[in-house]
């Protein structure tokens, strides 16, 4: 059954709530049995503020080129990154996307916040049918600004013509789910999808769950 347009509009992550990300999956390849070599190579070269500007638009190419000039000897693993992005990804965090499909099912309408850049979320967007669920989605590398920056939240507010108290954001980041309550959200912060499938029940917006295969093996 449908559920009434006020009923809450639900906003998902998408790294690390829906999809399983993380660059670790790629460099384990790159660097063998060696995590002391791979944290080594990402705390050098400021792996996390560097990934944040290609989730603020910034162009891969950019990225590459600059980074490189100034570790040429991690020239081959930085560029490895634009090259084999999407070995980052292990897939689908099957769980929550039984909950995003019972959630779609009751009626919600669902929408998606992620810090992701633009160049990389469309490379893999058509390889994951759930992403088509969504009634819109915000990419911090298409309106240039990544959470918890309060003004990414305050785009996607407008563009979807709800209040800030009409809409349940569910992120695994502490920063943005804090950013978000500030702004006067509705929260839960992702620690697995059992938790949130019982936070969910509590609230009274999911009773059951579909099991439904969404994604093809």
């Amino acid at each position: 059954m449908s559920q009434p347009h006020r009923s809450p509009a639900i906003i998902f992550d998408f790294g690390g709530v829906l999809l399983d990300w993380n660059p670790r999956y790629l460099y384990r390849k790159l660097l063998g049995d060696s995590p002391d070599a791979m944290e080594r190579f990402f705390t050098e070269i400021g792996f996390v503020e560097w990934n944040m500007q290609q989730d603020n638009g910034r162009p891969f190419a950019v990225a590459v080129t600059e980074l490189s000039e100034r570790f040429p000897h991690y020239a081959e693993l930085i560029r490895a990154y634009d090259e084999r992005w999407e070995e980052s990804i292990s897939g689908p965090i099957q769980p929550t996307i039984d909950i995003l499909h019972s959630l779609k099912e009751a009626g919600y309408r669902l929408y998606g916040l992620s810090n992701w850049s633009a160049e990389t979320f469309y490379r893999i967007q058509h390889k994951h049918t759930f992403l088509d669920w969504f009634d819109d989605i915000v990419i911090s590398g298409e309106v240039r600004l990544v959470k918890p920056d309060p003004r990414i939240y305050t785009v996607l507010l407008e563009r979807i013509g709800r209040r800030a108290e009409e809409c349940l954001f569910i992120d695994d980041s502490e920063a943005n789910i804090a950013a978000a309550l500030q702004l006067g959200f509705r929260v839960i912060w992702f620690k697995s999808p059992e938790l949130l499938a019982a936070e969910l029940c509590r609230l009274g917006l999911l009773i059951g769950q579909s099991h439904s295969k969404s994604e093809a093996p």
